[in-house]
């Protein structure tokens, strides 16, 4: 019996309604201008968390300049950083490794 081969484009054609879903990340970076009940409450908004969990988040941002605040699918981390970054915060996004 002989070895058969495909590449992950030969298999997504094949199968047209798989899904190819890239996990990201949003990660929220330190500034100097953003209060910390600010900082809190926009995260509360953007990933429907807790406020002990957003303080806990605020607090690593403060003291390590970032911190990855949600994971996910592309088009939920596009929303999840539109919401941070309505009041100036500065985010980034990164496909999770």
């Amino acid at each position: 019996m002989s070895g058969l081969t495909l590449t992950l484009t030969e298999v997504l054609e094949a199968t047209p309604d798989v899904e190819v879903i890239e996990q990201s990340r949003v990660i929220l970076f330190n500034d100097e201008w953003h209060s910390f009940e600010e900082v809190i409450d926009q995260l509360i908004l953007a990933i429907n968390c807790s406020a002990k969990t957003a303080e806990e988040m605020a607090w690593t941002v403060h003291t390590q300049g970032q911190c990855e605040v949600f994971t996910g699918g592309m088009e939920d981390c596009l929303e999840v950083s539109a919401v941070l970054e309505a009041i100036e915060l500065k985010t980034e996004i990164r496909f999770a490794s």
